[in-house]
């Protein structure tokens, strides 16, 4: 259940920093709102994983999930730039995120 709740952080993660992005500075009252809801959220879930997990890897997995999110969204939804020195910036996360997975207990 730990990586559920870790994995919904992260999912959550990438939708406050969109909307966070949306609100403009937080000058845009209802993306401004939403971004702090789901921002609590996703912080409530982390909490929930690390009762049992290593902070380590319980901070790591879900800044990097939503890291790679909000690259994604960037480039899909935001059309920013997809260079070469950031996509192997990109893989070196995935990298580290799938050797924080075998060496998480």
């Amino acid at each position: 259940m730990d990586w559920i709740w870790r994995v919904m952080a992260g999912l959550l993660e990438i939708v406050w920093a969109y909307t966070m992005k949306l609100s403009d500075g937080f000058t845009r009252g209802g993306y401004t709102l939403l971004t702090l809801v789901v921002m609590a959220a996703s912080f409530g879930l982390l909490s929930m994983a690390m009762k049992s997990l290593p902070l380590g890897t319980a901070y790591a997995i879900w800044t990097g999930i939503g890291t790679l999110g909000s690259f994604a969204v960037g480039l899909c939804v935001l059309h920013e730039a997809a260079s070469p020195l950031r996509m192997l910036a990109v893989a070196l996360i995935v990298a580290g995120l799938v050797l924080m997975k075998f060496a998480s207990p």
